[in-house]
């Protein structure tokens, strides 16, 4: 009996991988060995990096917050202490943009929770 092969699936396969490599440059975007190495690669830190977004955005968030806290004489942490003792649920996200973008209302926050 003849060996069966499903060339369709097979290529389909192929064609997967060295499709997710178009761009890659050298013998990375069109020989199949290498391009699945590179692929695999860039998945593994496409995943992991949207975990670290998020670590690096609210980093960026609390930066942003205590410089606009510290304009106004106070740090950051006692800010956001304050603002937990007063009841007011902002989150970090809304917090720094409206000390980098609305710098008057976040005055006024500031000036609220003092």
């Amino acid at each position: 009996m003849p060996r069966s092969v499903n060339h369709a699936a097979s290529k389909k396969r192929r064609k997967k991988i060295l499709k997710a490599a178009r761009g890659y440059f050298g013998a990375r975007k069109n020989v199949l060995t290498v391009a699945k190495n590179a692929v695999e690669r860039a998945m593994r830190y496409a995943y992991e990096h949207r975990k670290l977004k998020k670590r690096a955005f609210r980093t960026l968030w609390i930066a942003r917050i205590n410089a606009g806290a510290r304009m106004h004489g106070v740090s950051y942490s006692k800010l956001m202490h304050q603002l937990k003792q007063n009841d007011i649920e902002l989150n970090r996200k809304v917090l720094a943009d409206l000390a980098m973008n609305h710098p008057a209302t976040f005055a006024e926050l500031v000036k609220q929770v003092q």
